[in-house]
């Protein structure tokens, strides 16, 4: 029995020896290309980083880096092993994220945009945790892709990349206040908007709603924002048109702060994605969340569904009748 036992014991590990700490030093050096950048990256010292580089080459028997007095550069050997040292880590270094994580309760972190945060998804957040009351989130915004496997978020609502599920279209239309429309009329043509102050932003260009072959002199005018939430908020002001997002302006609407200036909408080449790492789906609030965020998004009306007044609506064309006789 004892000798039974001590073969189990004595089960070799092939991955014993393997320097781990100096391939995470070789790709800082081959991703700098400086031992001094690399030691900083990585907070040690460039003699720590020198002395990583040796062992590493003394264990594979080959020179890993061509050096000259004024640089350094991957030799071949360097260059075939980086691909395969870069994959390596990074799978190392999602498996250890993913064994972080909580995967049923805890804090569930997403990131965002801003304008799509603040506009529709925080109003629909309490039905979320009415729901879901052991799910803490986490809402960070930027309009930068996430690298999941250097951050510890979950999922993503944004573009489409990695795993990824179309959640919402969306449209462009113009918006004013009440009392615009009124002072102004409807934007039945793109002749009309020259009644308006236009207000716009990057993501929003009046250049869109026209249609080809208007006036070439046309020049789009007006105050530009850096940003889609201060232009909604200058049109609820009554400072202008703004041309904006359904996402964005649809619970404005709904409320009476903004009205449609024209019937028409414009289809938005973008859409928003639920995005996420495939193996992140196995977790059960990462699923939860994801079958909510399909409910509430099922039930957004599209713009076509919520009628426009029937004043911004091209009035039909009326037969004149010739009366005989005068």
């Amino acid at each position: 029995m004892s000798e039974r036992r001590t073969r189990k014991t004595e089960v070799p590990h092939s991955f014993e020896r393997l320097p781990l700490n100096a391939l995470r030093v070789f790709e800082a050096v081959a991703t700098h290309l400086s031992f001094a950048e690399a030691a900083e990256a990585l907070h040690v010292t460039p003699a720590a980083v020198s002395m990583q580089i040796r062992t590493l080459e003394e264990y594979l028997r080959v020179p890993l880096f061509r050096r000259s007095a004024r640089a350094i550069a991957l030799s071949p050997e360097g260059a075939l092993l980086l691909p395969g040292v870069r994959r390596g880590l990074a799978e190392l270094q999602q498996a250890m994220q993913q064994l972080r994580q909580h995967r049923s309760g805890g804090v569930l972190n997403i990131s965002t945009i801003a304008s799509f945060l603040q506009k529709w998804l925080m109003p629909r957040l309490p039905q979320f945790y009415s729901r879901h009351p052991h799910i803490e989130l986490s809402i960070h915004t930027s309009s930068t892709p996430v690298d999941f496997t250097q951050t510890n978020f979950h999922a993503a609502l944004r573009t489409p990349g990695l795993y990824n599920e179309k959640l919402l279209e969306e449209w462009f239309l113009p918006v004013c206040s009440p009392e615009m429309l009124a002072r102004h009329g409807p934007i039945r043509t793109p002749a009309d908007l020259k009644r308006y102050p236009l207000l716009r932003s990057s993501d929003e260009s009046w250049s869109m709603w026209r249609h080809p072959g208007t006036e070439s002199d046309w020049r789009e005018q007006g105050t530009a924002f850096d940003d889609s939430l201060t232009v909604l908020a200058a049109a609820e002001q009554g400072q202008g048109l703004a041309l904006t997002r359904w996402t964005l302006a649809a619970q404005d609407i709904g409320n009476g702060r903004l009205v449609r200036a024209s019937a028409q909408v414009l289809p938005c080449p973008r859409a928003y994605y639920f995005v996420c790492p495939e193996s992140y789906l196995e977790l059960p609030k990462v699923e939860q969340l994801l079958a909510w965020l399909r409910e509430v998004a099922a039930a957004f009306p599209a713009p076509d569904s919520v009628a426009a007044p029937e004043a911004m609506r091209t009035p039909p064309r009326v037969a004149r009748v010739r009366r005989s006789g005068s």
